[in-house]
């Protein structure tokens, strides 16, 4: 049977047969009952939770020439008409593809006319939100004053998106998730009629990967029967559907509480020659580290439902410290973000992956041996994750030169070397364009030592944080050298950042980095600023320098100034030029 016969066979036709929704189907059922039924109705949920399949089974039940029913007979001539879609007083929209004012006009002439088939006429429009301001302002009319024979339901996943006159004029009606349970006993029943037997685990995963919706859920299960033949397995359907094993998973944990990068590279590699996707897997490793998680810090009553084994699980949650996976599912989520814009998704997630095998170094406390391992030889562990940011760093720079306009193809080749050999603090290959040295600024450090106190730099740094979001918000890649950098000081119109790192400095110095950079900090303190830049520990030893002449003024004689004037010696001027203004005092000889 396939998949549009299978969802027909066993699409809802009353409302006894809706999974999930007894509430609504309890309020409208004594809506019926009790001939309070409401000229407009507003049915708002997720996909595939039978928002559709309500408002039909509504038009049956009140348009039912037994009733109105609170179930529809569905063998009347107006039910089996509704059903098959020949009863012309009931008309299905889709304000998909007619949003327009002209297609809302037409009904709105067409409303003024009784129904000629049945009691009422019915106009069930979906995906609502998709109409346009002028046919929003079209439709409010006839809801404000209906016809007593017309009944509206707007059926949307979007009721954020509707204009508040609508919804005023409206019963709304929340449709929620199916919960697993119920989806699963819905699958199970179908499974049974079709003669097709299922592993509960197999059911349950499919459950699971509908997210609430009953539709989708009975279009995997049709997919992976296809599969399967009259058997569904576990396996099976993770192999129809795309998605990770738990042996998978649990390898990959392994590897990443271990640190061991080695291991992980094989295991994606092995992923990506089985058909998966580098973003599904990234979505289910971060479902996977949210399981052990919840697991860790509700031990008791924590329901997990993607476990498949229990003890194992939950050995694998002992291993890891919840700062740990705090930081883990933070930086897998940013990661995410950026593989939906990014033209090589693997080399990201294989970025991702090293990422997180370098957090923290905290002991998983009651962990076992192995979430332990990194923290018993602290001299070995230190090695190890500075080994393990060296390869992390290769793989940013050629993720940099992938992302670059045209440059990154032709230069990979050419500063292979470059990677595996670290460049000089002095002249490192640049990502661009054939390995051309980055140029630096010049700094002279003495006016921001002089400004390092002063309110606007006080400013700067307060504003700071605010400067990395938005720079973020522009681009990921700037954002991740920027923030090895701190605002050290700033004059009226240059803000000084010391960095750490050279390679992140010299990064953050290119025009096309630094052009989004100044545009940021220009919006942010109203007003344009340049960006200068120098290494934290010549900042340091400038900022030192300075505290040791602080209080060391140099006391010069005037002999030869004028004080009814405004010039002063030459050799005073060299004084200032050499010390600086702040520095130099002129005391009268008593």
């Amino acid at each position: 049977m396939s998949h549009i016969a299978l969802y027909r066979a066993w699409r809802p036709q009353t409302f006894q047969d809706m999974v999930g929704q007894r509430h609504i189907i309890q309020t409208l059922q004594n809506a019926i009952r009790e001939n309070r039924v409401s000229h407009a109705y507003l049915f708002n949920g997720p996909r595939g939770t039978g928002k559709t399949t309500a408002a039909k089974v509504l038009a049956k039940a009140v348009n039912c020439e037994r009733g109105p029913a609170e179930e529809p007979c569905n063998e009347c001539d107006a039910c089996r008409g509704i059903t098959a879609g020949h009863i012309m007083d009931v008309v299905e929209i889709d304000a998909a593809s007619n949003r327009g004012i002209d297609e809302i006009r037409d009904i709105r002439d067409k409303v003024r006319y009784a129904p000629s088939e049945v009691r009422y006429k019915v106009y069930i429009i979906d995906e609502v939100h998709m109409l346009t301001s002028e046919a929003f302002n079209a439709l409010l009319k006839t809801l404000e004053e209906p016809p007593g024979h017309v009944i509206f339901i707007l059926a949307t996943t979007e009721p954020h998106k509707l204009p508040a006159t609508i919804i005023s004029r409206c019963q709304r009606f929340d449709f929620r998730q199916v919960s697993l349970e119920e989806q699963s006993e819905r699958l199970f029943e179908i499974c049974r009629e079709e003669g097709i037997e299922a592993e509960e685990d197999a059911i349950a995963y499919i459950a699971r990967l509908s997210e609430g919706g009953m539709r989708d859920a009975i279009s995997l299960l049709e997919q992976v029967a296809a599969f399967g033949g009259s058997r569904i397995t576990l396996d099976g359907a993770v192999d129809v559907t795309g998605g990770m094993a738990a042996d998978q998973f649990y390898a990959l944990a392994e590897a990443i509480r271990d640190r061991n990068v080695a291991a992980i590279m094989p295991l994606v590699e092995s992923l990506t020659q089985a058909g998966k996707s580098a973003d599904k897997c990234m979505e289910n490793l971060i479902f996977y580290f949210r399981d052990l998680l919840v697991l860790k810090l509700a031990p008791q009553g924590a329901v997990t439902e993607r476990v498949v084994d229990a003890e194992r699980f939950r050995g694998m949650a002992d291993a890891f410290s919840s700062e740990r996976l705090f930081k883990m599912i933070d930086t897998l989520n940013t990661y995410q973000s950026d593989m939906k814009h990014a033209s090589q998704p693997q080399t990201l997630f294989e970025v991702a992956l090293m990422k997180i095998c370098t957090i923290g170094n905290e002991s998983a406390g009651g962990a076992g041996s192995g979430g332990d391992a990194a923290a018993s030889s602290p001299p070995a562990a230190s090695a190890e994750v500075q080994r393990l940011r060296q390869q992390v760093e290769i793989l940013e720079r050629k993720l940099e030169q992938l992302i670059q306009n045209g440059g990154g193809a032709g230069s990979g080749a050419g500063d292979g070397g470059a990677a595996r050999q670290p460049a000089s603090p002095s002249r490192r290959p640049g990502f661009g364009g054939g390995g051309a040295a980055v140029s630096r600024s010049t700094v002279k450090l003495d006016p921001f030592v002089a400004a390092a106190g002063s309110p606007g730099t006080g400013q700067v740094r307060m504003k700071w944080n605010e400067v990395l979001h938005r720079v973020k918000e522009a681009r990921i890649t700037v954002h991740a050298w920027l923030v090895d950098g701190e605002p050290v000081a700033a004059t009226d119109s240059t803000i000084l950042v010391a960095f750490k790192n050279t390679m992140h400095r010299e990064t953050t110095e290119r025009p096309a980095h630094r052009e989004i950079i100044e545009r940021v900090m220009q919006d942010v303190f109203g007003n344009p600023v340049k960006l200068a830049t120098c290494m934290l520990k010549e900042w340091q030893n400038a900022a030192s320098r300075s505290g040791e002449q602080e209080g060391e003024t140099l006391e010069l004689q005037p002999d030869a100034i004028d004080t009814g004037e405004e010039q002063r010696p030459q050799w005073v001027e060299e004084a200032v030029k050499l010390f600086g203004e702040d520095l130099v005092v002129i005391k009268e000889d008593n």
